[in-house]
Formats: structure tokens, sequence, C-alpha cells
């Protein structure tokens, strides 16, 4: 498989507060919990770096992954029901946090689950991208679940839903593999830019 950059990616680390700065770009994904934004980032990266796991909600801090030239940031999923409205707080004020002081950042994955419509947490995360001007690409997840004839329709709506242009959407699944050089593509030519 081949990787997103020639160097092996490390994760540096999980932080709850004063993430470490460095000279390098930065890319973030961020999405709702059980999006699968652990498993996008593996299969992007090439490789077992995020930790995956069937309970929602297990990225509690944001986690750093240094690919060399750039690193990816994986932020806490958000909206996740079954913890506590404290810990969902926390993770909006880190979030919200994050994004608002780091001009490190050169692209925002969103990543949003096909299988349902556009939820208003998915449209408040890319109307707080928008006014803090974020380039965005959105990953709609999980496309493999639906039938080949829904695809296009679904990605279509999701754009039209989160006020994206269609091409800033790609089908995406980690499983199948599907959408993975769109992905890898985006994400390196946001890195040149």
């Amino acid at each position: 498989m081949k990787r997103l950059f020639p160097a092996q990616a490390t994760f540096i680390g999980a932080f709850v507060s004063d993430v470490p700065r460095v000279a390098l770009p930065e890319v973030v994904f961020a999405g709702r919990s059980n999006v699968g934004k652990s498993s996008a980032i593996n299969v992007i990266v090439g490789q077992q770096i995020a930790r995956t796991s069937r309970t929602p909600g297990r990225t509690q801090s944001v986690n750093v992954i240094d690919l060399g030239t750039a690193r990816l940031i994986d932020l806490p999923g958000y909206g996740y029901a079954k913890v506590s409205k404290a810990m969902r707080e926390d993770w909006k004020k880190l979030i919200g946090g994050y994004l608002s002081d780091r001009p490190e950042i050169k692209l925002v994955v969103a990543l949003v689950d096909a299988r349902h419509p556009a939820q208003e947490l998915d449209r408040t995360l890319l109307a707080q991208l928008a006014e803090l001007g974020f380039p965005v690409l959105a990953l709609a997840t999980k496309i493999d679940d639906l039938p080949r004839a829904r695809r296009s329709p679904t990605v279509a709506a999701l754009a039209k839903a989160l006020g994206l242009p269609s091409d800033a959407v790609i089908p995406f699944s980690a499983t199948e593999k599907i959408g993975v050089d769109e992905a890898r593509e985006a994400i390196s030519w946001a890195l040149k830019a």
C-alpha cells in the first residue's frame, strides 16, 4: 500500500490542552463520533497509526501524528450522547479552541456518515470552518454500505446540505478503499499550497 508521504508516520501523543506547535503544516480530521475518523486516517496514511474502536467516543483528546513533512491531527468526535454533558462541553471547547488558534492548518477533512442525512452538528462544524476561513474536504464515509445507485445522489445531497461544492465531497470507504487515492491527492495539494 502506498503511503501519503515517504516518511514513516509517528504517533506524537494525545493532548487535552497545549498541543505542541512545530513549523509543519497540519491536516485536521474532524467528525462526529463513530464516523470512521481513525479508520480513514489509517487507510490514508497507509499504516495502523490511529486507534480504532467499535465503541464511539474513544478519541477523547487531540491526537497528533507526525508524517515528517506535515502533521495529521485527529480531533475528538463530537456529538456522542453516551458521555456526560460536561465531557461533551469539554470536547467542544477543545475542538473550537484548537481550530481558532492554529495558523498551521492547511486543510480540515470533515467526515460525515453517508448512511444518514447531514446532521445539525455537521452543518455547525462546516459553518464554523467557513467562518474561520479553512479549506475543507468532506469525506462521505461508509459509502460502501449504500447500494451503488444511491451513492452519487447521496453525496450530492450531502454536499448541498453542507453548503459545499459537489467536488469537495468524496465518497469514501476505509473498508473497500473507495476514495482513498482522491483523499490523498486532495491532502497533498493542500499541503503544497
